[in-house]
């Protein structure tokens, strides 16, 4: 899972942590320390041990992708509400006609 790499190292600076001592707390390897500092990349458990020992929620770690607008898909509804409204006033007429000849109109 993607995750803030900047952020991880500048709350274990603000603590004054090693990364062996953050590893330690957190119950992981030096080298897991390390990868998520440089790649940004950790495990759910990681992440969950690095929330705990630095009393943090979730979303301050992760990141969170950012699409650009070329990314998004145009909703057309204009076929769709003519439909619905169609679909709908059908209905309408033809339970009236049913009501009307089943009282006997």
């Amino acid at each position: 899972m993607e995750i803030n790499a900047s952020r991880i190292k500048a709350i274990r600076q603000q603590h004054q942590w090693t990364q062996q001592q953050l590893a330690d707390m957190c119950g992981v390897s030096l080298r897991t320390i390390q990868r998520v500092e440089k790649e940004g990349n950790a495990a759910s458990e990681t992440i969950m041990s690095l929330c705990a020992v630095f009393e943090v929620p979730r979303e301050d770690l992760l990141v969170v992708p950012k699409l650009d607008e070329s990314e998004w898909q145009t909703i057309k509804i204009g076929n769709q509400f003519v439909m619905i409204i169609g679909a709908a006033v059908s209905g309408l007429v033809t339970g009236a006609a049913i009501m009307y000849w089943m009282l006997g109109g």
